[in-house]
C-alpha cells in the first residue's frame, strides 16, 4: 500500500529528457544500510541521465537528495535545520528539487512536506527505486510527491548501483530485522528481515570480482539471521564458505552479526575459510543481565563473553570491536560495572560507545527511570578512558608484526602532510606507512612491518618490505583514469564506514542490533 499526492500513468512510463544534464547531490546519514542505499539512488539518478555535482557544492546541485537516519535523537531537528538553509537557495534557483527518503521519511511522512512544503519528494526505505519517476512527477504537475511503500517492492539489490569504490563493495544479504530491542526503531522503519537467494548474492559477488573488486564486505541488519526465511540455520556459514571458492575475491568481511544467532559453524566457516578476515564486530550493548533483558536482548554476559572465548580460541589473532550503550533506562552503578567487567574481560580491539539518548516510537523512550545527564555523561567518560587503554594494550601487542595491508582510498587525513599512504591489515586494524618510491594504488597490497602503536591506528615507519599489484589496483586506476576529474557524489554524515571500510558505523544506529 502507498500513499501518493499525484499519480500519473504517463510519467511513470519514463523520466522525462529534462532530466539530462541535470546534477545531483545526495547527503547520507546513519548506519552502512543507508550508505550502500545512496550508492544505488546515485546509480538511479545516473541511469537516468543525472551527473554528480563537483565535491563540496553544499546544495547547489539542481537536485539535493537527503537519506535520512531517524535512530538519533534529534535526527528531526537536523534534517530540518538543512532543509530550512537550502529554501533560499531554492527560492533564487528555479527548477532546483529537493527529496528526502530513508528511514525518517518512512517514519515521519506527509509531516516533512508540512515543516518544509519546499521539499518536492518524500519516499522511503522499502522504494528507493522510484526516485527519478518521482523527481519527474513533482516537476511536470508542480506538486509535492509522497510516495511510501509499506513493503519491500523489489530487493535493492535489483536496482542500478553507482559504487563508491573501485576495490571493496558492500553486498546486502537481507533488508530488515526480526528482533525487537527496545531501544532501536528500525525494524518498525525497515520491515521485517527477508533474505536473498543465495545464487543471486553469489552472481553479484562474481560479477564485482570480474569488475576488479577484491574485498567485499556482506551487509545486514542481522547479518547472521541470513537462512531464517527457509529455516536453515547454517545458511550464513554456507554463505562464507562459498565466498571462500570465488577465485579472485581476497577479502571477505560481515557486519553486524548478533549474538543470539552467533553459532559454531559460523566460527569454524571463519576460522576454516581463508579469505574470510580474521575481524569481528559482535554487539554488546551492556553487561549488565537485568539491562540485557529490559533491552529485549536475547542473551546474557556468560553467552556474551562464550562467544568472545570461543572465537579466540579458534582465531587467535582476530580483532573484535563492539557497540555498548551507556546510562539506558534504569541503569543502576552496579549495571554500569558489569559493563565495565565485559569490557576488560573481552579486551576489544575498539568499542563504538554511545551515551543512551530517547529515540521517538521506541519503548525504552517511554520507560521510567531515565538517567540523569550527567550521570551519563560520567560513566561514558568512564567507560571511554577504559577502552582507549585496552585499545592501546591490543595495538601495542601489533608492534613488530609483518602486515599485509589492502591499500586504501582517503583513509589518512594527514597522509599528504606526513607523505604516508594508509591501508588495512587483514583485521581491519588502520596502518599508515611510508610511502614508497614506486607508485601504489588503492586496492593494490603492500606488506610492512608495523613499528608504532597508537590507540586507533598503527604506524609502519620503514621501507615496505613488498609491493604485489593487483587487479583491483587495476581497476582504481582505470576508473579514476575514467572519471577525473569527477569526484564522489555521497555526502557522509557520519563518521566514515568506508569505501566500504567495513568497520561498523559509529551511530548507535541499524547497525546496533
Amino acid at each position: 500500500m502507498t500513499s501518493s499526492s499525484v499519480r500519473t500513468g504517463a510519467v511513470d512510463e519514463a523520466v522525462d529528457e529534462a532530466a539530462v544534464a541535470r546534477s545531483y547531490e545526495i547527503r547520507t546519514y546513519g548506519c552502512q544500510m543507508n550508505v550502500h542505499d545512496s550508492e544505488r539512488l546515485s546509480g538511479l539518478l545516473e541511469n537516468a541521465g543525472y551527473v554528480r555535482a563537483p565535491e563540496g557544492s553544499d546544495g547547489d546541485a539542481d537536485v539535493v537528495v537527503f537519506n535520512t537516519c531517524a535512530v538519533r535523537e534529534n535526527a528531526d531537528n537536523r534534517l530540518y535545520g538543512n532543509l530550512g538553509r537550502l529554501a533560499p537557495r531554492k527560492t533564487q534557483r528555479p527548477g532546483m528539487q529537493i527529496a528526502v527518503g530513508g528511514c525518517l521519511a518512512q517514519k515521519d511522512r506527509d509531516t516533512i512536506v508540512k515543516k518544509a512544503p519546499w521539499v518536492d519528494v518524500v519516499f522511503g526505505t522499502h522504494n528507493i527505486g522510484k526516485l527519478p519517476v518521482l523527481l519527474e512527477r513533482a516537476r511536470v504537475q508542480e506538486e509535492a510527491q509522497v510516495e511510501i511503500a509499506e513493503s519491500l517492492e523489489a530487493f535493492p539489490s535489483t536496482l542500478p548501483t553507482r559504487r563508491e569504490s573501485a576495490y571493496a563493495a558492500w553486498v546486502s544479504i537481507s533488508v530488515g530485522c526480526n528482533n525487537t530491542c527496545t531501544f532501536c526503531i528500525v525494524p518498525a522503519l525497515r520491515g521485517k528481515e527477508k533474505d536473498r537467494r543465495t545464487g543471486d548474492i553469489l552472481a553479484e559477488i562474481e560479477a564485482l570480482v570480474g569488475e576488479g573488486v577484491s574485498e567485499i564486505t556482506l551487509l545486514g541488519q542481522n547479518v547472521n539471521a541470513y537462512g531464517s526465511d527457509i529455516g536453515d540455520r547454517e545458511a550464513f556459514s554456507k554463505l562464507l564458505r562459498a565466498c571462500g571458492r570465488i577465485e579472485g575475491l581476497e577479502r571477505v568481511r560481515f557486519t553486524s552479526p548478533h549474538p543470539r544467532d552467533f553459532t559454531d559453524d559460523v566460527i569454524a566457516a571463519m576460522a576454516e575459510t581463508p579469505n574470510v578476515m580474521p575481524q569481528l564486530h559482535m554487539p554488546l550493548q551492556s553487561g549488565s543481565d537485568p539491562v540485557l533483558k529490559a533491552m529485549r536482548r536475547s542473551y546474557r554476559q556468560e553467552r556474551y563473553l562464550g562467544i568472545i572465548e570461543k572465537v579466540r580460541a579458534a582465531i587467535p589473532h582476530a580483532a573484535i570491536t563492539t557497540d555498548i550503550i551507556v546510562g539506558f533506562p534504569g541503569e543502576t552503578e552496579e549495571d554500569f560495572e558489569q559493563t565495565l567487567h565485559v569490557v576488560r574481560e573481552a579486551r576489544f580491539a575498539q568499542a563504538f560507545t554511545f551515551q543512551y539518548s530517547k529515540r521517538p516510537g521506541t519503548p525504552a523512550a517511554e520507560m521510567d527511570d531515565q538517567i540523569p545527564k550527567e550521570v551519563v555523561q560520567a560513566r561514558y567518560e568512564r567507560l571511554v578512558a577504559l577502552q582507549e587503554e585496552i585499545s592501546w594494550s591490543e595495538n601495542k601487542k601489533q608492534v613488530g608484526r609483518t602486515l599485509e595491508l589492502m591499500v586504501a582510498e582517503g583513509e589518512g587525513r594527514k597522509d599528504g602532510a606526513t607523505h604516508r599512504l594508509s591501508g588495512r591489515a587483514p583485521d581491519n586494524r588502520l596502518v599508515h606507512f611510508t610511502k614508497p618510491d614506486t607508485e601504489v594504488r588503492p586496492g593494490d597490497v603492500v606488506t610492512v612491518e608495523v613499528t608504532y602503536a597508537a590507540p586507533h591506528h598503527l604506524l609502519a615507519e620503514g621501507a615496505v618490505l613488498d609491493i604485489r599489484r593487483t587487479r583491483a589496483g587495476d581497476a582504481w586506476e582505470k576508473r579514476n583514469t575514467a572519471d577525473a576529474p569527477e569526484p564522489s557524489g555521497v555526502l557522509l554524515g557520519l563518521p566514515k564506514v568506508g569505501v566500504p571500510e567495513p568497520l561498523p558505523a559509529a551511530t548507535g544506529g541499524c547497525s546496533i542490533d
